[in-house]
């Protein structure tokens, strides 16, 4: 089997104009948000979501081999690069969330 490279973005080391350059809106995003394992996490990421960029969404879950944390990847269409920098904004308040790549 190939391995397969993936390059992660973090949106503070990229100055915002060049983060606007490499995205053609709209387009497809997916927001993961990794956080401690409780059971109202993917409703809360879903809701949040849901206010800024409205939808059905069908998040994606993979719990820890410990089953300490979960990590939820949610597919949007972003409108613009705002909705993306509003979602990372609060996503990473919802509680227990420990990081938003």
């Amino acid at each position: 089997m190939a391995e397969i490279n993936v390059k992660e973005i973090n949106l503070a080391d990229i100055p915002q104009q060049q983060l606007k350059d490499l995205l053609d809106f709209p387009c497809a995003f997916t927001f993961k948000v990794v956080g401690k394992n409780r059971p109202d996490l993917m409703d809360d990421v879903v809701v949040t979501t849901q206010k800024y960029a409205k939808g059905d969404y069908k998040p994606r879950e993979h719990i820890s081999s410990k089953g300490t944390y979960n990590s939820i990847s949610i597919d949007i269409i972003a409108e613009n690069i705002e909705q993306v920098e509003t979602l990372y904004t609060e996503l990473a308040k919802i509680e227990g969330v420990r990081m938003v790549l």
